[in-house]
């Protein structure tokens, strides 16, 4: 069996305690909820890929994914769900 060569590390440990690994990551082209975006930015955040990467990866543009940090930055997960954009949004 072969592995392909990553530059960075394969798993993560999470500020909780959890583990995240490349394969927990979401499919390219999957429709995105705000878990999967949390996923995203957790890896970004952690080192397991990189911005451009995640960027270029799932077809995001900058602004996009810098809204998705920011949002889990200030306001935590919960942010990243469509139900609770126009609450956040505002503050």
């Amino acid at each position: 069996m072969f592995l392909k060569k990553n530059h960075g590390p394969r798993i993560v440990m999470l500020s909780d305690g959890s583990v995240l690994s490349l394969a927990d990551l979401p499919d390219v082209g999957t429709r995105w909820v705000a878990s999967r975006k949390a996923i995203v930015v957790d890896a970004v955040n952690h080192g397991l890929i990189t911005r451009d990467e995640a960027i270029r990866r799932y077809g995001l543009t900058e602004e996009e994914f810098d809204t998705w940090s920011s949002a889990v930055r200030k306001h935590g997960r919960n942010a990243l769900k469509i139900t609770q954009l126009q609450k956040f949004r505002q503050l």
